[in-house]
């Protein structure tokens, strides 16, 4: 399975690197090998430009590679410098000092460099090469602190937000995770029906690992992975569906996940390793089979769907937005809603117009109080589903909404379509109707004049402050994820020296 986001970490020093190494061809390079045999042999910049028929000037850009060369000019230079063009195209550096220059020329080429706004320093033999390692780490420490920087609540909000315009685009379908999942699956011999917790632990076997639950696993992580001894340590107690978070924990090794290196790709990691997980305890076939049943019976129903599988309503109702549109031509919205009135989570590509900051970030943001993902709060019966149609500024809609507690607080989940698709779903002949004329303020974020004039000088509401409005974002650790707790904890429970020696088949000592 190819690598859900890129490995973390980078080259050397943090410097960009050619993707491809393999099939790029490197100017630069070239040019300081050119320049290095010309040196070596004692050769002017006017013989070398003899020996090939060109001018001394563009011998000159050729080894400072700012200009890519053709390859009968490339065969023309090894035969006047008495090499192979093989060894004259080496990915390899002529000499330490040379490859500091590279180092030096690539980091004034870019774009860091670019913004401060200082004019390049000439590279010469002059320069010694304690003086180069020095600008090279200062470097290197301002693109740290630049990243660093770009680490902020902003920068997570932006990135998120064109993570879901990559979902809304694909209808939130990921077919090579869907196709992961059911060979997954096939190796462990789960044909259908809900998946049990011993084949989750039987999926584990297989990819290699043990399973351990543990009570005082890191409060800053879901789960820790011991690759040395091939150990996952899960929460001994917990308030989620376990079988999720083994399977979450296994499809980062799946995906082959890596420590990211921004926001965008934290994100873009979590939104793989959990649709892996989801596409594992309800699989596209049976649930796809499933639901065209229901469909032709008129009965699309997200809580069958969480029944049929022994899954939250949570997750039934991500795989019912993973599949209603790229299977059934349904268009629909996913929205997840704090007791308080704001978005957890949300994902729409029915035209759902969901509340937005300046930058197009839904989360944080208060939705609708006449939306059924607010009503539904306000229903006695939090055991059964709440069904609405809502009128709004773009066209009607109906949702159906229920009710989460978790260790985060109250949620209510809702999943909705426009008007003209209702008539597949169970519930439709709800009565619950309200209108909505977001982002009209007027609509449901001010109070009533009367209320204004009754209270606007006689109310003092003391603010609960959200600590995360001033929270800085953790140095080296963007994710919020403690090393050095995690660190402590593995070392905690690292299997001692024979134990580790232990044959995971068949139970007994290695010789």
């Amino acid at each position: 399975m190819r690598r859900a986001a890129g490995p973390a970490g980078g080259p050397e020093r943090g410097r960009e690197e050619p993707q491809d190494q393999e099939n790029e061809f490197d100017a630069l390079l070239v040019g300081r090998r050119i320049r290095q045999l010309r040196l070596d042999r004692g050769m002017t910049l006017e013989a070398l430009g003899e020996a090939i028929g060109r001018a001394a000037s563009q011998v000159s850009v050729l080894e400072n590679g700012k200009r890519e060369p053709r390859l009968g000019d490339l065969q023309r230079v090894a035969r006047a410098l008495g090499v192979t063009l093989e060894a004259l195209l080496s990915r390899e550096a002529p000499s330490r000092r040379a490859a500091l220059e590279i180092a030096l020329e690539r980091v004034q080429r870019g774009p860091l460099f670019a913004a401060l706004n200082i004019e390049p320093l000439a590279v010469r033999r002059s320069l010694s090469d304690a003086a180069i390692e020095t600008i090279l780490a200062l470097h290197d420490e301002l693109d740290r602190v630049n990243r660093e920087r770009a680490a902020t609540p902003e920068e997570a909000r932006r990135a998120n937000t064109e993570l879901r315009e990559q979902m809304r685009r694909q209808d939130n379908y990921f077919p090579e995770l869907e196709a992961e999942a059911a060979k997954l699956l096939e190796a462990v011999g789960h044909r259908a029906g809900p998946l049990s917790q011993r084949v989750a632990a039987d999926l584990a076997a297989r990819l290699g690992f043990t399973l351990h639950y543990v009570g005082d696993l890191p409060t800053s992580t879901r789960s820790v992975s011991d690759l040395a001894h091939r150990r996952i340590y899960l929460p001994a107690r917990s308030t989620e569906d376990p079988r999720g978070e083994v399977l979450r924990a296994l499809a980062r090794h799946v995906l082959d996940v890596r420590e990211p290196r921004d926001y965008a790709q934290f994100l873009a990691q979590r939104v793989q390793t959990n649709y892996l997980a989801a596409a594992l305890m309800v699989p596209e076939r049976g649930a796809v089979a499933f639901l065209s049943e229901a469909k032709q019976r008129r009965e699309l129903s997200v809580e069958d769907l969480r029944d049929a599988f022994a899954v939250t309503y949570e997750t039934a109702a991500h795989r019912f937005t993973n599949l209603a549109t790229r299977h059934f031509g349904i268009p629909v919205h996913f929205i997840k809603v704090h007791e308080s009135g704001s978005i957890s989570k949300a994902y729409a590509n029915d035209q759902a117009q969901f509340p937005t900051d300046a930058l197009g970030a839904v989360e944080g943001q208060l939705v609708c109080r006449q939306w059924a993902a607010r009503q539904v709060f306000a229903v006695e019966d939090r055991l059964s589903p709440y069904h609405q149609y809502t009128d709004k500024p773009n066209g009607s809609y109906w949702c159906t909404s229920s009710i989460q507690s978790s260790r985060h607080g109250v949620f209510s989940v809702s999943v909705g379509t426009p008007f003209a698709h209702t008539k597949w779903f169970r519930g439709r002949d709800t009565t619950n109707r309200h209108s909505s004329t977001c982002p009209d303020p007027q609509c449901c974020h001010r109070p009533s004049s009367a209320l204004t004039e009754r209270w606007a000088n006689a109310a003092l509401p003391d603010a609960r402050l959200e600590s995360s409005l001033l929270a800085a974002v953790p140095v080296d650790a963007f994710t919020g994820v403690d090393h050095i707790e995690v660190y402590e904890f593995l070392e905690r429970h690292a299997p001692t020296e024979r134990a580790a020696s232990i044959n995971r088949s068949t139970g007994q000592p290695l010789p």
